[in-house]
């Protein structure tokens, strides 16, 4: 259960995804009690997911063990080098997919692309989709930004098929609903608390 108001509570909105594709979520520790994160919410849903933190203690994490052949593993990072992130590259190989996803702020991400020489062989993936939500968690710096949630989702449509896609995107939906619901500016019928500028 979450510590959520029950209005807020998005524990009867979780899915329960077993898939062959893993997500290992890379978040710092900073996201871990923010309530605009995202990144979580994919971890309750996905049964096949795992959790490392950053940016606890002063030694760095070190993620080499999540490099095994089981897997084709891919940082999901939006660098020069990253590919699209398409059914064709997928196609390539029949192994099952590791998305190795940063979560955190822009900056913090950078670090997980920038420092952890371990991953400097693995493989950038991207989405360039443009992002036409019209609210957003947090002010998004680039056209294609995401919230992690919903690059999960983005990703997981194309590797495991769109129904995966859009069960985490209704979770998405969820948590925007209840987010604005929180800040007072939809009530609980789906109505804005005010009006809105056309």
């Amino acid at each position: 259960m979450c510590a959520a108001s029950r209005m807020l509570c998005l524990c009867d909105a979780v899915p329960r995804i077993e898939l062959n594709t893993k997500i290992c979520l890379v978040i710092h520790r900073r996201e871990l009690t923010r309530r605009s994160n995202t990144g979580l919410l994919a971890l309750r849903a996905l049964v096949n997911s795992e959790m490392r933190i950053r940016g606890e203690g002063r030694e760095t994490l070190d993620l080499k063990d999540l490099l095994t052949p089981q897997y084709r593993t891919f940082l999901f990072y939006p660098t020069d080098d990253a590919v699209e992130l398409n059914k064709e590259l997928v196609a390539q190989d029949r192994r099952p997919i590791q998305l190795i996803v940063p979560d955190g702020t822009w900056r913090q991400a950078r670090k997980i692309h920038s420092r952890h020489r371990e991953l400097k062989d693995v493989p950038r993936v991207k989405i360039s989709t443009a992002n036409n939500f019209a609210f957003q968690l947090r002010a998004q710096s680039r056209p294609e930004g995401m919230a992690t949630l919903q690059a999960i989702a983005h990703g997981l449509g194309i590797i495991e098929g769109v129904l995966v896609g859009a069960q985490l995107m209704k979770l998405y939906h969820a948590k925007i609903e209840r987010t604005l619901i929180g800040r007072g500016l939809l009530r609980e019928s789906g109505e804005w608390a005010f009006p809105r500028e056309e």
